[in-house]
């Protein structure tokens, strides 16, 4: 079966994530994707009958099984100050970051 990510696509995700990899580092990843990829379609193949519902992981959620959610309650941070602090550049309580050049995909 042939790889779906070929050396090429990956060196073009790797270029567009900003990712600095070696190429020991590119190809085991690489591989390592591929070997996910391959999973996913075998466990695409398999016929599943059509009583079976679908599910989203293997334990329903139910209100018997698991707790409610809790309701949202906003609530100002404490360290605020101690993590602008860390800032390399900041304007007032603003974190500067570099602007990301974008370029049009073609």
């Amino acid at each position: 079966m042939a790889e779906e990510i070929t050396p090429q696509i990956f060196r073009h995700l790797v270029e567009l994530a900003a990712l600095e990899l070696d190429e020991s580092e590119a190809d085991y990843l690489r591989r390592e994707l591929n070997s996910q990829l391959k999973a996913i379609r075998e466990l695409e193949a398999i016929e599943v009958a059509a009583e079976v519902p679908i599910t989203s992981h293997g334990v329903p959620y139910t209100e018997a099984t698991s707790p409610g959610l809790r309701p949202d309650q906003p609530e100002p941070s404490t360290h605020a100050e101690a993590i602008l602090a860390q800032a390399p550049e900041r304007d007032g309580r603003y974190i500067v970051v570099p602007d990301i050049p974008h370029t049009e995909l073609g």
